[in-house]
């Protein structure tokens, strides 16, 4: 089975092209047997045509005009003896194609005289002392001696019927008809229209096995589509019936799905969003307490509390963005971030350049690029900013001189509310929800986002943007 193709074409392609060369080779199998046949029988209507003429002429003549005659109507096709005796029949049970030329030949003599044929594979026959062939044409007037091209032809292995015949006045005429193996050659024209049916038939297969996996191949690109972005268009449901009704089911499925994120975004949104006012009133009552101490503890939960809160409503607005995507000129946006982290005493640099603006959505990708900045600035005290663009995709590489992060803890990092220390102050373990919605921003936008730990030290967060992803229209996919 490992050697069996992967894709549906190939297999298609697989047993269409094993059955059509079965189906070729057995044609021409049927038919090289069939030819044989008429070519046999063909060939021995002649042979028996030309005994029946030959036996009708020696009974006509005179014995000794008869030997004198003999040798004159020896052929390399048709070798004639007198006088040869009796031969042993060499069949060993008689068979369907010397029964045919025994019935042949007796139709064309015409008298009901008795007629003994046998047939057998026949040898090349040898040449004899006087370049006359030894055998079967060897009587009592020795070799005949044909041309070089018929002696070549008489020595060509075949079948060879051997017929004799009694005359009127008892003479035993004994005739070695000989079929050689030429008359069995290749039928070239048939193989070359063999090849040419096998070739179109070939191309129009191709044709239609393309025109039936077409639709399963885009089907497959829409599922896996709908694993970075579900709000992709939905596919247009035209075709084949099935097909139509397996687009009809993704569809429905893509407006499920939708309506469940939607639903589940909205119900955990508005707790997040009405925690913000129990807060504020445990805020207004703390300000109210005489102990300073205690007071200062509680503020600093409820400030977690509230910072938890605001990055819970953040990752569900990142989930469920709406925000149309625009050209951003990503150079400007880090920029501008940039001034902001100065501003709040963080120092970043920023090394590269932008080809063109990128198809974004720039609220998003302004959200991602902060929190990847924010975490940089926070645990590695500076930042530096690399950014590559080759056309098809932008690359965006922050790096820090911070501790890392242990290699066991890199792929639970963007986990939501996942911090790598055990602390849940804000000033060292924050919320654990910025590397959750830089990736979600990444994936939303068609690309990914890697953390590596640097060999010199520190983190390297690598953020990598296909400008193909973000579809540019709205247009439903076409089958």
């Amino acid at each position: 089975m490992r050697l069996l193709p992967r894709s549906l074409f190939s297999r298609l392609m697989l047993v269409l092209l094993t059955v059509l060369i079965i189906a070729q080779l057995t044609s021409l199998a049927i038919h090289m047997r069939e030819r044989g046949e008429v070519l046999s029988q063909a060939s021995g209507m002649q042979s028996a045509q030309r005994i029946a003429d030959i036996v009708k002429l020696l009974d006509s003549l005179e014995p000794v005009e008869r030997r004198r005659i003999v040798p004159v109507l020896s052929s390399p096709a048709l070798a004639v003896t007198l006088d040869s005796g009796a031969v042993a029949a060499r069949e060993q049970e008689p068979g369907a194609r010397s029964a045919l030329f025994a019935a042949m030949l007796r139709r064309f003599l015409g008298d009901g005289r008795p007629v003994a044929v046998s047939l057998t594979d026949a040898a090349p026959l040898e040449l004899g002392p006087g370049r006359g062939f030894k055998g079967q044409g060897r009587g009592m007037h020795g070799g005949w001696a044909p041309p070089m091209a018929a002696a070549h032809y008489f020595s060509q292995p075949g079948l060879s019927f051997l017929a004799q015949v009694p005359l009127r006045d008892g003479t035993l005429a004994t005739f070695d008809s000989r079929l050689p193996a030429l008359t069995a050659d290749w039928p070239y024209r048939l193989l070359l229209s063999l090849a040419v049916l096998l070739a179109a038939v070939v191309a129009v297969s191709l044709l239609a096995v393309r025109w039936v996996t077409r639709p399963l191949k885009t089907l497959a690109d829409t599922a896996e589509e709908l694993g970075k972005n579900i709000h992709r268009p939905a596919l247009a449901e035209r075709g084949p019936l099935e097909v139509v009704r397996a687009a009809r089911a993704l569809n429905t499925m893509q407006a499920r799905l939708i309506g469940y994120i939607s639903e589940r975004t909205r119900v955990l949104a508005a707790m997040s969003h009405d925690l913000k006012t129990p807060i504020t009133r445990l805020r207004l009552r703390t300000e109210l307490l005489e102990d300073a101490g205690l007071r200062a503890r509680i503020t600093t939960d409820l400030d977690e509390m509230q910072s938890m809160v605001g990055g819970a409503l953040d990752f569900l607005r990142g989930v469920a963005s709406g925000e149309p995507v625009k050209p951003v000129d990503v150079m400007a946006l880090l920029e501008s971030l940039q001034a902001d982290m100065r501003e709040a005493g963080g120092e970043v640099g920023i090394e590269g350049a932008l080809l063109k603006p990128f198809p974004g959505k720039p609220q998003a990708l302004k959200r991602c690029l902060s929190n990847l900045l924010d975490n940089a600035v926070r645990y590695g005290k500076r930042a530096r900013v690399v950014v590559r663009d080759n056309g098809e995709q932008l690359e965006i590489r922050i790096q820090d001189e911070g501790p890392g992060i242990p290699s066991s803890e890199i792929g639970k990092v963007f986990e939501p509310f996942y911090r790598v220390e055990s602390s849940r102050s804000r000033e060292t373990g924050g919320t654990g929800l910025g590397l959750s919605i830089a990736k979600g921003i990444a994936e939303d936008h068609g690309g990914r986002l890697e953390l590596h730990n640097r060999t010199t030290g520190g983190l390297e967060a690598r953020l990598v943007l296909p400008r193909s992803a973000m579809p540019s229209s709205t247009a439903a996919t076409k089958m």
